[in-house]
């Protein structure tokens, strides 16, 4: 089957996908061109509305944490002077030890107010990460399908993942440390005026040299933040598609073509998360320097103004601490500095995914079927995955309730996207389809797959049991109901041979080939019991003798309701009611007996006739008016 015929169905690499070509207008490997990446934080200060109100008390309390550590220098500048003037004469142990014990409750306040804001952003941050997974879960069920076709899988659980874990981190870290360094900041520049203006001037000239310089590394390593978010995504969807994909890659002999590719992926993110964590790892021994020069021009200035008699010896103390508290937050402004650029990347992606335009909204749709008779109707269906390439031209049939429908044709030719369309996977871009004279685009996408059951291909099992993966989505099964489908599937047998049944982890103690994964998902159509069936060569996979068992239980499980069948075999399709041959997106024949002939030749080799069985022989090795071919 092609894959631009397998649309949503088919897992893709990178950039490529099914009918649509893989990359749409505006898409690049599937992601939206970029926008400025300021909308970033806005985007995300407006996300986190509900919480602005408890986000702002824990913020009043960094900042009055903060207040109080400013405070904490001039009663120890008290202290110095009380001691210093006690060795001249009688020391005032009252005050001292007064002043002391108000020093220690200030900074014990401060340790509390410090943590309760940590308590609380760590609260409000995990929330939040939660409240941004769940909306990514939301949109993904919401999308239309041919956003995931030119998707790559590895991008989106990098937002979910890496992206939101970004945000998560630097909400809880960054912001209260903001507010603490700005009021450290604001706080110190006033004490530092308010005791020496000489002093301070000198402090602060030192320190803001150093900021300047500190902004020029930040504003050139945003780039390489934005680049770095980027450059994960890239590397989880190669390592997710090589991973899922190993045993291709290992039968292709593609191991070093594939690790090429990924030292290359890989090279792009060293460069820029090295390029990236360098700068903002320059930023903390530049500001290191810098306050260290502060200190030495406080001490030298300071000394100068003592033997002056203009200072006291416990200011020069007080000013060493406010030269660090002033020192500190520009130095901690960088390091937050850096980690806001990787959230506003990562908001960028994270929000540029949630503002993918969703799938029309359905809720005043009131044409509904409980269940079907099961008759289809297409009339003038006209369809393609991108609007310069049509793949159904114009399709017509109309099939009868309880009818097998053959689809058959050469690679390419749109059975699948017929399929597609009928399961309003995609919608019709012209014409109609109707389920029982009702049109399914008057109908939910919910109600008219719920008519329903698919057998496809490639098989899906999920993580868990063998008897949850065969009830998967569907509540108030018996154990009778999934032994009964079982063994009707052909699969009882070998499932009671596993050590622990239908209670067996898949992947854990089962270890089941590509034949017995095909029957689980065959059992698990039989349980879902819908008036329709559809069956995307689902017999592929499986030997001749299982193939045999499964053709019987197959014709048990079509018995009274409509099916479609997608299928190459001659086995598979000799006992349909019509068979549709299409080719390049219309049906070219439609019937039975030399339909089916027609329909066999298109699928083989020129020069090959099918016979029963699928055996492929020339036919040179038939006698004169012998015919290989089985009529219907």
């Amino acid at each position: 089957m092609n894959s631009r015929e397998k649309g949503p169905m088919k897992r893709f690499g990178p950039g490529h996908g099914p009918g649509p070509g893989g990359r749409g207008p505006g898409m690049v490997a599937g992601v939206a061109e970029p926008r400025p990446l300021s909308k970033g934080w806005g985007r995300l200060i407006a996300f986190c509305g509900p919480y602005i109100p408890v986000i702002a008390i824990a913020l009043a309390c960094a900042a009055a944490g903060a207040f109080l550590t400013i405070t904490g220098p001039e009663r120890l500048s008290r202290i110095t002077n009380l001691i210093a003037s006690g060795l001249m004469g009688g020391m005032d142990l009252d005050a001292v030890s007064k002043t002391a014990w108000t020093l220690a409750a200030i900074y014990g306040a401060s340790i509390a107010l410090t943590y309760t804001q940590g308590f609380i952003m760590s609260t409000v941050t995990q929330n939040i990460s939660k409240s941004l997974r769940s909306a990514i879960s939301r949109k993904i069920n919401r999308l239309p399908l041919s956003d995931f076709d030119a998707a790559n899988t590895g991008d989106i659980l990098s937002r979910v993942t890496n992206d939101v874990d970004t945000i998560g981190q630097s909400l809880n870290q960054s912001t209260g440390s903001l507010v603490a360094s700005v009021t450290l900041l604001l706080g110190s520049v006033y004490m530092m005026l308010k005791t020496n203006a000489m002093m301070a001037a000198v402090a602060m000239g030192a320190s803001l040299a150093g900021f300047i310089f500190m902004m020029l590394i930040v504003s050139r390593s945003r780039k390489y933040f934005s680049q770095q978010q980027k450059q994960l995504g890239a590397i989880n969807g190669h390592v997710e598609e090589i991973y899922s994909g190993h045993n291709i890659v290992i039968a292709y002999n593609a191991a070093e073509t594939e690790r090429k590719k990924f030292r290359d992926i890989n090279d792009k993110l060293y460069e820029s998360a090295w390029k990236s964590q360098f700068m903002s790892g320059l930023l903390m021994p530049l500001m290191g320097f810098i306050g260290n020069i502060g200190y030495v021009a406080v001490c030298v200035v300071g000394a100068a103004l003592a033997m002056d008699g203009r200072i006291l010896f416990g200011d020069i103390v007080a000013f060493m601490i406010y030269v660090r508290l002033f020192s500190q937050p520009l130095s901690q402004s960088a390091q937050v500095a850096a980690s806001l650029q990787s959230t506003n990347a990562a908001s960028f992606r994270v929000f540029d995914f949630l503002d993918r335009e969703d799938m029309p909204d359905e809720s005043g749709k009131t044409a509904r079927l409980e269940t079907a008779r099961g008759s289809v109707s297409f009339k003038n269906v006209r369809f393609g995955y991108v609007p310069d390439k049509v793949v159904i031209k114009d399709f017509t049939a109309d099939v009868a309730a309880g009818q097998k429908v053959a689809i058959v044709g050469p690679t390419g030719a749109g059975k699948t996207t017929i399929v597609n369309l009928l399961m309003r996977f995609y919608d019709a871009q012209g014409g109609s389809i109707a389920i029982d004279g009702t049109p399914i685009d008057e109908m939910t996408r919910e109600n008219v797959r719920s008519l329903f059951c698919m057998v496809l291909q490639d098989t899906w099992l999920f993580e868990g049991t063998i008897k949850e993966n065969i009830i998967y989505s569907k509540e108030g099964v018996t154990d009778e109901a999934v032994v009964a489908a079982c063994k009707a599937a052909g699969v009882h047998h070998f499932i009671k041979t596993l050590p622990d049944g239908y209670d067996t982890v898949l992947g854990d103690n089962a270890n089941l080939s590509g034949g017995q994964k095909q029957l689980i998902t065959i059992a698990r159509a039989m349980i879902e019991n819908a008036p329709m069936l559809i069956l995307d060569e689902a017999t592929s996979s499986v030997d001749t003798r299982t193939e045999a068992l499964i053709q019987a239980a197959m014709d048990k499980l079509m018995e009274g309701r409509t099916s479609f069948v997608i299928a190459h075999r001659l086995s598979t399709i000799k006992n349909a009611d019509l068979i549709l041959v299409m080719n390049a997106g219309d049906i070219v024949e439609s019937g039975k007996g030399r339909v089916l002939r027609r329909a066999v030749q298109q699928s083989i080799r020129p020069g090959f006739i099918m016979y029963e069985g699928g055996t492929k022989v020339p036919p040179s090795s038939f006698r004169r008016g012998q015919n290989p071919f089985v009529h219907i």
